[in-house]
């Protein structure tokens, strides 16, 4: 009984891990294993019930208070918009013409409308459907190889994980309590370092195996120069102005990254305007599917705040601080143990309850740990090792949408995608990309500077 009481916090852990498997709602499996291990640690002596009423304070005062938080809904709202507006399919067919001279250039194009859209979306399954219903079909009928042309579409949609705005991002932020426009600023090195890995690999292996990726036809797009630069200036331009909107006050400081939500909302509508897509109906789904989100992710923040706060109390950080007391394990073997875990867990979980379960557990073990000047320090930056921890976890995260059995992109993928694509082949396309994620990520551990450098330059005047 006393080794159950003392490893009670492992078994909880355990428990939450069987019943994500259920199929069960997030939220309610948070907050009823919370409650039931509320009761077991009463029974055993380690946990008070009348403790239970200080969930509500730290849910009220730590979650719902959260001004940073109040930029979710407006990021939301933006990118449905700009979905539900036409924006992304018009700025797919510019970049096909501008480089279907270009080995490969539909996918390429696609792995750049990825890369922009994820600068104005963050929301990983409206990404992924998107770009899936837009472009999978073209890739078709072009003759494109199925394993390049879903491995090239589920990895350019998982880009909005890691480039800012990043819903991931601002809850990662509130859970640190570090500061969520630093964060953004170091995660965009890392994200589109992603992204010029991706397109690097496809124009490589589109150059030395053609067949795998057919030209386009010469007369695809405008005949004249004039046609063309009407192109660019309707369907290429807005959605960059925006993007430059967003994220330039932000990096620039001229605005809060909530602030910047609240123009990114607004400038959606614009968009959509100037598309002609703003009708009533229009306006009233994009707000009842923002609404969903909003509320699918706030109520897992009610269940993984109950979680957190009983395993918490029943000795859970304790046990696991003196574990790695215990074992002697240096800094660096720390540091990969948990990477190698959240890229496991990534096989079986969705971000959501990784971040929400991990990060506030294992990211203080972190801050305490020394790297022998690997990170260092730097100017404008109060934490760096949380900061470049955060984002080597953020980086790492983006596989658990590609990896199977429950890689949700790909399930994305292949509920919209049409009935002649097979799961074998959205596999198999996804592997090399999981091969250049896992490099980018060796790359920002080995060096800390494509994090740390770019918030360094900003916030600390250079």
């Amino acid at each position: 009984m006393e080794f159950l009481i003392e490893y009670l916090p492992l078994v909880m852990f355990a428990v939450l891990a069987f019943l994500l498997f259920s199929g069960y709602p997030v939220a309610f499996i948070l907050g009823g294993v919370a409650l039931l291990f509320a009761v077991l640690g009463d029974l055993a002596g380690t946990f008070r019930l009348q403790q239970l009423t200080l969930i509500p304070l730290r849910i009220y005062g730590g979650t719902m208070e959260s001004l940073v938080l109040v930029a979710i809904p407006m990021f939301t709202f933006m990118g449905t918009m700009l979905e539900k507006s036409g924006a992304a399919r018009d700025l797919l067919f510019a970049l096909q013409v501008m480089l279907r001279r270009v080995p490969g250039g539909l996918a390429l194009s696609v792995t750049l409308m990825g890369t922009i859209m994820a600068a104005t979306t963050g929301i990983i399954g409206a990404s992924v459907v998107m770009i899936t219903l837009m472009a999978l079909p073209v890739m078709m009928k072009a003759g494109y190889s199925m394993p390049l042309a879903t491995g090239t579409i589920a990895s350019s949609g998982t880009l909005g994980i890691l480039i800012p705005p990043s819903i991931m991002l601002v809850i990662m932020s509130d859970l640190l309590s570090v500061p969520v426009g630093t964060v953004f600023i170091a995660a965009l090195m890392p994200g589109l370092l992603l992204a010029a890995l991706y397109f690097i690999y496809l124009l490589v292996i589109c150059r030395f195996n053609p067949k795998l990726a057919p030209p386009m036809d010469d007369d695809v797009g405008p005949s004249t120069r004039t046609e063309f630069w009407a192109m660019v200036f309707r369907s290429f331009l807005p959605p960059i102005f925006l993007i430059l909107c967003v994220l330039g006050s932000i990096f620039l400081g001229f605005a809060t990254p909530t602030e910047a939500a609240g123009v990114g909302a607004f400038g959606s509508i614009l968009l959509a305007a100037f598309n002609r897509q703003l009708t009533w109906e229009n306006f009233v789904e994009v707000c009842k599917r923002s609404a969903l989100t909003v509320a699918m992710l706030f109520g897992i923040f009610v269940g993984a705040t109950a979680f957190a706060f009983v395993f918490k109390s029943i000795g859970g950080e304790h046990l696991i601080v003196d574990f790695i007391n215990a074992s002697s394990a240096g800094p660096w073997s720390i540091m990969i143990v948990l990477l190698l875990m959240v890229f496991f867990l990534g096989f079986f979980f969705d971000w959501i309850e990784i971040t929400l379960i991990v990060l506030p557990i294992f990211a203080p073990i972190v801050g305490l740990l020394d790297f022998g000047g690997h990170v260092g320090a730097w100017d404008g930056i109060s934490q760096p090792i949380i900061i470049w921890f955060l984002i080597l976890v953020a980086v790492n995260l983006q596989t658990s949408f590609l990896t199977p059995p429950f890689g949700f992109a790909l399930f994305y993928m292949k509920g919209v995608a049409p009935p002649e694509v097979r799961i074998q082949d959205i596999y198999k396309g996804i592997i090399p990309f999981v091969g250049l994620q896992a490099f980018g990520l060796m790359l920002c551990v080995i060096f800390p500077s494509i994090v740390l450098w770019f918030p360094s330059y900003m916030l600390g005047g250079g």
